[in-house]
């Protein structure tokens, strides 16, 4: 299969993702028992919103995906 290059825009979709990714995982890696939702913080979802906006990957998740795994291939 041909790679392709990300554009900017695709791959600042693709590092916020991964930001907002980490972020929730972090909060459920939390102290253990500390019985709380994941809290995201609005400027991390929102940061991640615009950038798949902007990348016109909005709603369209099968190419994000796509973009994701040549990203962060699976081990």
């Amino acid at each position: 299969m041909p790679t392709a290059v990300m554009t900017d825009r695709e791959r600042t979709a693709v590092q916020a993702y991964l930001r907002l990714l980490h972020t929730v995982r972090a909060t459920f890696d939390g102290p253990p028992g500390a019985g709380r939702p994941a809290l995201v913080p609005p400027g991390v979802l929102a940061e991640a919103e615009q950038a798949l906006a902007e990348a016109g990957l909005a709603g369209n998740e099968q190419a994000f995906f796509r973009l994701l795994r040549s990203w962060c291939p699976e081990p």
